[in-house]
């Protein structure tokens, strides 16, 4: 892990073994990521992942398990994707007090045999202490793959108490209690915006364990149309996730057949975008 900080916001634990992706996330003396509050999917490389702040779910598959089109051995795309595990080659580094930024390439091997480059950029605004992610994927094989992506922000949910509130445009209502639906938890999937909204924003909070700030997220729509959010409390689990991703919360058969997976052609790439702030 690097750590990677301005002279505001939070300070992040980049992990250069897995994509770059967000191990700890310290806001003064308390990290949110959920460590070890985290079901156990029985796959050592995705507990890595979900351990931590953010990690990144793709670029072949996202969400659970399905089997990969045209094998007919009946071989599966491992649980959320191929990105995890992958190691980010860190080609720029500037950690200042008036600001911090940081690039990297991550090749990666998917499920399928091919290949594709993840190009990352890391920002945080000194002044503001905003963070923001830039994500280039780019199909570096010989042979189109339908790309799906998913931003899991998973949250350590003890922090929060009755007060806490998840709220934004896309929710019903504008918004309700982190504690949404039955215990021990569950899942829902919208629409993350409005048609001609190029950005769509999510807050939860205030959250008092962290002095009552509160995690604002805001995300491109034109490639991460939908936000999911996903909250588990059956112990030893105890998280809440926010989930910016591509693709509705169905299988890949049914987007396939309803022409929602479009293909990238060899060489071709396509952007992913996030930030996020504490206010």
């Amino acid at each position: 892990m690097k750590a990677f900080s301005a002279a505001a916001g939070p300070k992040l634990m980049l992990d250069q073994a897995s994509v770059l992706d967000i191990g700890s996330c310290w806001i003064g003396g308390v990290d949110l990521a959920p460590g070890r509050a985290i079901p156990d999917d029985g796959d050592p490389r995705i507990d890595h992942s979900l351990e931590g702040f953010l990690f990144t779910c793709g670029p072949d598959h996202i969400r659970h398990p399905e089997p990969i089109e045209k094998h007919a051995d009946g071989k599966k795309y491992p649980l959320h994707g191929s990105f995890s595990s992958h190691p980010a080659e860190i080609v720029f580094w500037d950690a200042q007090e008036e600001g911090a930024e940081c690039r990297a390439r991550v090749p990666v091997t998917m499920a399928n045999g091919g290949t594709a480059l993840l190009e990352r950029h890391w920002r945080i605004d000194g002044a503001t202490g905003e963070v923001s992610l830039a994500d280039k994927l780019t199909n570096t094989g010989t042979k189109a793959f339908a790309p799906v992506h998913m931003y899991h922000m998973n949250i350590g949910a003890w922090l929060f108490d009755d007060h806490v509130k998840l709220t934004g445009r896309m929710l019903e209502g504008g918004g309700f209690p982190w504690s949404f639906g039955e215990d021990p938890g569950g899942v829902f999937c919208v629409p993350a915006s409005e048609a001609g909204e190029q950005w769509a924003q999510i807050a939860l909070g205030p959250i008092a364990a962290i002095g009552g700030l509160t995690l604002k997220v805001k995300f491109r729509t034109d490639t991460l149309p939908h936000l999911q959010i996903w909250r588990n409390q059956q112990a030893p689990a105890h998280v809440l996730g926010i989930e910016p991703v591509s693709h509705r919360w169905v299988s890949r058969y049914e987007l396939a057949e309803k022409g929602e997976l479009h293909l990238l052609k060899p060489g071709r790439s396509i952007d992913y975008a996030l930030r996020f702030c504490f206010v």
